[in-house]
């Protein structure tokens, strides 16, 4: 009997732990006729039937079955050796989930200055929308939203962002709007999060913020990430309403605008998630302080100066020239300034 081939060992096990030909093709991302081939060779390798066929179903044959239970434990064994290898990989590595917009457009800006403080640190970022199990899975640290944090044993609060309505200087080039309402002219782009989300602010509570019509429908595109809402706006596709946390150094550039500074909080916050053992880490309770203590930051910098109420009753005449420079040609070119 010659040694049997890795592939067909592989197609036989997922026949068994999956219970069927097409569910074992399935898992392993092939026909059902390359399992059943795989099979065949290896039957042909052992000299012995491995599966029968019973009316339309193929089953295990008895010394299938046997077979199946010693190279069942072989296959549990290359996973468990996969997971020392993840283990030993992320012992010292920090590894950090957030939501995926939070994790494209904040996080990722700001890491850049924890990899200056701690050099010698190793930090894996993952964006997903789904919460990690915590102290299960290969996660330290979860920057979570809202209701979502209560499934954390160990949470701490980071920072409530607030919206703005935000464009790309091209978008307004021929047409600065000269009062808030002017804003409701343009296409407008809305962010309009999973269900189980408070909703975020939408246009119309914007324009009742500003005593506009607030019972008009707001049309336009939609998008589930604040991030895709936000690149649209920086190609000129429309006014967003944009987190601030979000869209810090594109208002510095100048790529985004906000011709007029009335902000909207976000009705929830965000979180900082961890597993007891994370604090252990080289590094565990240094990131998870310099972590909050950005939040802090970012706290103060997205919160008004005034009361959403008062820069809405408020001219903003003032905002609107300081959103804007005199270009050569004597037009109005936006300069990306926002108001504190």
């Amino acid at each position: 009997m010659s040694n049997p081939s890795l592939r067909g060992l592989q197609a036989f096990e997922a026949i068994g732990r999956c219970g069927t030909v097409s569910a074992a093709a399935e898992d392993l991302g092939v026909s059902p006729g390359a399992v059943s081939q795989l099979v065949r060779n290896l039957e042909q390798c052992l000299g012995l039937t491995l599966l029968e066929r019973r009316g339309r179903r193929v089953e295990l044959s008895t010394w299938g079955r046997l077979y199946y239970r010693e190279v069942a434990k072989g296959f549990q064994q290359l996973s468990h050796a996969a997971n020392v290898l993840t283990r030993a990989r992320n012992e010292s590595a920090i590894v950090l989930s957030a939501l995926s917009s939070v994790a494209s457009r904040w996080l990722s800006r700001k890491i850049f200055d924890w990899q200056a403080l701690c050099p010698d640190s190793n930090v894996r970022i993952l964006g997903q929308e789904q919460e990690p199990r915590l102290g299960i899975e290969e996660v330290d640290f979860r920057i979570t939203y809202g209701r979502r944090s209560h499934v954390h044993e160990h949470v701490a609060h980071l920072f409530t962002d607030w919206v703005v309505p935000a464009c790309s200087p091209a978008l307004i080039s021929n047409r600065v709007p000269q009062r808030p309402q002017d804003i409701l002219t343009f296409p407008l782009l809305n962010v309009e999060w999973e269900a189980d989300y408070k909703a975020s602010p939408q246009w119309q509570d914007w324009a009742k913020l500003i005593s506009a019509d607030g019972h008009q429908t707001f049309s336009g595109l939609s998008f589930t990430l604040s991030s895709s809402a936000i690149d649209a706006a920086a190609n000129g596709r429309g006014f967003v309403l944009a987190q601030l946390s979000m869209v810090q150094e594109e208002v510095a550039a100048g790529t985004l605008i906000v011709p007029f500074d009335i902000r909207m909080r976000l009705p929830e916050s965000y979180y900082l998630a961890w597993d007891r053992t994370t604090l252990e880490k080289p590094f565990g309770q240094r990131f998870h302080k310099w972590l909050v203590g950005v939040a802090k930051q970012q706290d103060a910098i997205s919160a008004p100066s005034l009361s959403p109420g008062e820069a809405a009753r408020s001219k903003r005449t003032d905002t609107v020239q300081a959103g804007f420079q005199q270009g050569g040609d004597g037009r109005q070119l936006p300069s990306g300034a926002i108001e504190p």
